[in-house]
């Protein structure tokens, strides 16, 4: 009898193991992450820095390092619409990427990008508030978006893809690479998660935060 309620007891608490472990795989809304480029593997990053052309906002590149603190970004509902902390973000479902250290929302519109003359893709707005400009839909396979899947991201107002064009910029940001808008989800518009901080449900009233990787 014990060994029998023993065995009852384990299966239990392993039960408890994999779905908690499950929630985990998912990207949040609230969490902080870096997005890796799945084909040319560098980070969505921005920085204090404007484009000289084009609509002269806060410019939004690609880097190489993952220990770039520029490259964190903040998952949120879109425009003019809340989500709740730990809720699982859903295919399809339109999002907003609030740069953390500017406090600007991942943004594009009808501006020329200034190397490839693709779409320009900017940061834009002011303490996390923007305008529909800054919506972008989550496009991927599954009932939500899971961590390390690759996903697409479409730009509501414009419908174009988040997207690298194999570009490069020279001075002052040497080697980074150009972000753009590109008409169809072709090479160099695939995403992943990378290092980050994900707020994930541990119940239906309580959260609680895990990292993901060790470094941010």
């Amino acid at each position: 009898m014990l060994h029998t309620l023993l065995g009852v007891a384990l299966a239990l608490i392993s039960l408890i193991d994999v779905n908690q472990a499950a929630k985990t795989n998912y990207v949040t809304c609230g969490s902080i992450l870096k997005l890796l480029n799945s084909d040319y593997a560098y980070r969505l990053h921005s920085h204090d820095v404007k484009y000289g052309s084009g609509s002269g906002q806060q410019s939004v590149t690609g880097v190489e390092q993952k220990e770039d603190v520029n490259s964190h970004w903040m998952i949120k509902a879109q425009a003019q619409k809340m989500c709740d902390r730990g809720d699982a973000i859903a295919c399809g479902a339109t999002i907003r990427l609030e740069h953390l250290t500017t406090k600007k929302n991942l943004h594009s519109h009808h501006f020329t990008s200034p190397l490839s003359g693709e779409q320009e893709v900017s940061a834009y707005g002011v303490d996390g508030v923007g305008d529909s400009g800054d919506n972008w839909e989550v496009i991927c396979s599954n009932e939500s978006w899971m961590r390390d899947a690759h996903v697409r991201l479409r730009h509501i107002d414009t419908g174009m893809y988040l997207g690298m064009s194999g570009r490069s910029y020279g001075r002052p940001i040497s080697g980074q690479m150009e972000i753009v808008g590109l008409h169809s989800p072709q090479h160099g518009t695939r995403w992943t998660t990378s290092e980050g901080l994900y707020i994930v449900p541990k119940e239906k009233e309580s959260l609680h935060e895990e990292y993901a990787h060790q470094e941010l």
